[in-house]
């Protein structure tokens, strides 16, 4: 048996290598390679496989792993932030969509307990599949991701009271109520447990462990505290995927974290690519040609049942139509739990042999579609957000709730706008606040909205890529948008929209990719800011001083490669022909603004005893006294504390003087 099994594995291998090498060619998710090897290999496949049952063991090890490794990325402060989501999205979404499909099923003929049952499986999604392909495309810190990530967690405590509901379904229920008690009972006792060693065991344990130096002990101590936290809440009749994630949760508030990640990170790709396989492995070919119209009907009826109660479901709590269909199309699929559940309810006769094997299809399927799905689900939102819908449709039946008053805001002009309050966009706006810039926040968190709304920020609720929000926002009369959100598609669509409204608006998007930057430039955007080049760039410039490179050296440098790079990977056709920089007619040279403090070495002088065109080769453009601007100056004029000075000069030349004042050493 031994034998057979590691010559399945190889067999596994060896085909997993070949099915995701031809995906990632075709740009096609790897995860459907994965479930097509497990079709073709399987029993009513090639039969390839023959230790299928111990290839399954191995699977429930990779939803362990993939679950566990999405705890420690995860912390109980952002498990706290989406509680509401939890609680209030999940709920309704398992609960609405039981309820309509059961109706369905009754419709079709069959009883009432079966009928229920059909609910309950429909209800629940793929976490494993869901989350590895939003993992794999960085989308797990977007409005959608997080929403998903919320139903996904209900859906997978849902799945205990769901199980100990089968004998009442069956009426064989004397001790249901007792049985669900003692689990509640269990349930919040786990909870208690699991918060107590966030808080105390775990740490201490770790920093012993860390103290050894050994990585071995590091790696087996974390190996051991997933192992035995899943097996408490296994013992507990909670699901072992849940386990898993509280055992994450719990690591990743220690400051150990990251590196228990690094850790994991390889065995959880090998493990959950068994998981799909084992998937794939349970489509029966024979029973699908024999009626692949039925099958193939019934999973686009369970893809769209389940994409339209979440989009229903999301515009009454207030969330865009573009979230809802992107978050619909993500859960639309029938999860690995509702195999759990069907084989629980196998004994209660709950479902026939027949609509058994029919069941594991049509789950199979929808899996499958998942990653296409998810892949062009931006596509088909853009689409619906194309059509003219109703406002009450394309922003949530309650989305004034987290939004600005009915009065409007203030209009501004040259202010400017900052889409996204995550890090980043605080950043800016702390920075806009300081130099005293108009500005207003647009962002999708109806809780962040709340706080921050609470605290006096200009803030407002509302989906970037609407024109409405954005004519809100006085895109109009901005003089410049900073795009700060994580959402790729999203970014791209509000890049467009605002150029489209505003063609003089100056557009700064942040991406997480070199491969965005050139697709922003196309859609108007002004500056793209890569997080991967300018970390490269933070990096080179810190080894630099490190290495004792003069500052006004590294500065020069810094800008070549910018430069360089940029234009690099930015092939926009007819790009280089537009220029709103002076560098493009003037090479070399750069204009710069600088503010007189009162210790600067400027304040006081003339221009002409000031020397900035003999000492530092500068020259003034002009001088801004109050509101007051003189373009060219005389030599006589005095420069005074608060002037802007206007500068042009080499970039090198700037930068020294600005150092130089800095230091308040005259050159």
């Amino acid at each position: 048996m031994e034998a057979k099994l590691f010559t399945d594995i190889v067999i596994v291998l060896t085909l997993s290598i070949a099915a995701m090498f031809i995906c990632l060619k075709a740009k096609i998710p790897s995860v459907v390679g994965l479930l097509a090897v497990g079709v073709l290999s399987g029993p009513s496949g090639a039969g390839l496989i023959g230790a299928s049952s111990q290839v399954e063991i191995v699977a429930e090890l990779g939803v362990v792993m993939l679950m566990f490794t999405i705890g420690l990325e995860f912390s109980l402060k952002d498990l706290m932030k989406i509680k509401r989501s939890v609680l209030l999205n999940g709920g309704l979404q398992v609960a609405v969509t039981a309820v309509v499909v059961f109706g369905i099923a009754r419709a079709a003929g069959l009883e009432q307990n079966r009928a229920l049952f059909a609910g309950m499986l429909a209800s629940l999604s793929s976490t494993a599949i869901v989350l590895k392909v939003i993992q794999d495309r960085a989308e797990i810190d977007t409005s959608h991701g997080r929403g998903s990530l919320a139903i996904l967690i209900f859906q997978d405590i849902a799945v205990v009271p769901l199980v100990l509901l089968l004998p009442l379904l069956s009426g064989q229920s004397a001790d249901t109520g007792t049985a669900l008690a003692a689990l509640l009972g269990k349930a919040v006792a786990a909870v208690v447990l699991v918060l107590a060693a966030a808080r105390w065991v775990v740490p201490f344990i770790l920093f012993q462990v860390t103290r050894t130096r050994s990585r071995e002990l590091f790696i087996l101590t974390i190996v051991a505290l997933c192992a035995l936290v899943t097996w408490l809440t296994h013992m507990a009749q909670l699901s072992i995927a849940l386990g898993a994630f509280l055992a994450g949760l719990i690591i990743s508030e220690s400051e150990y974290s990251h590196q228990a990640l690094g850790n994991i990170l390889p065995f959880k790709d090998v493990f959950t690519g068994f998981f799909f396989i084992s998937i794939g492995m349970l489509i029966d070919i024979d029973f699908f040609l024999g009626q692949p119209f039925t099958i193939l009907g019934l999973s686009a009826g369970v893809i769209l049942t389940k994409a339209l109660v979440i989009v229903l479901i999301f515009s009454l709590v207030g969330q865009p139509l573009r979230i809802g269909l992107l978050t619909g199309f993500a859960l639309c699929q029938i999860g690995e739990f509702s195999f759990i559940l069907a084989k629980a309810g196998t004994p209660y006769l709950l479902i026939s042999p027949d609509h058994y094997q029919l069941f594991l299809n049509v789950a199979t399927l929808t899996m499958m579609a998942t990653p296409l799905l998810i892949s062009s689900s931006h596509w088909i939102a853009g689409r619906f957000e194309a059509m003219p819908l109703p406002a009450v449709i394309r922003k949530g039946y309650l989305a004034g709730a987290g939004g600005p008053d009915e009065s409007g805001p203030e209009k501004s002009q040259d202010h400017m706008i900052i889409v996204g309050f995550g890090i980043n966009g605080k950043n800016v706006a702390r920075a806009a606040s300081y130099a005293g810039i108009p500005y207003i926040i647009i962002e999708m968190n109806p809780d962040t909205v709340k706080e921050e709304k609470s605290g006096g920020e200009n803030i407002l609720y509302g989906d970037s890529t609407q024109e409405l929000v954005l004519e809100y926002a006085g895109i109009e009369r901005a003089r410049v948008i900073v795009i700060t959100i994580a959402d790729a598609p999203a970014a791209r669509r509000t890049t467009a929209v605002a150029r489209e409204m505003n063609p003089s608006v100056y557009i700064i998007t942040r991406t997480r990719f070199m491969g965005e930057v050139g697709p922003l430039h196309e859609l108007g955007a002004d500056e793209v800011i890569p997080e991967e080049f300018e970390t490269a760039v933070e990096i080179f410039s810190r080894v630099m001083k490190k290495y004792m490179m003069p500052y006004n050296e590294i500065l020069r440098l810094v800008g070549e490669i910018r430069s360089g790079n940029y234009g690099l990977f930015d092939d926009t056709p007819g790009r280089d022909s537009e220029c709103t920089d002076i560098g493009c007619y003037l090479p070399g040279m750069e204009v710069s603004s600088y503010l007189v403090e009162p210790h600067s070495f400027l304040s006081g002088q003339t221009l002409a005893e000031t020397g900035l065109r003999k000492r530092y080769g500068l020259s003034v453009l002009a001088v801004k006294k109050g509101d007051t601007v003189v373009p060219n100056p005389s030599a006589e004029m005095r420069i005074d504390p608060g002037d802007m000075v206007v500068l042009m000069g080499s970039p090198e030349r700037i930068h020294w003087f600005v150092h130089q004042s800095i230091e308040n050493v005259p050159g």
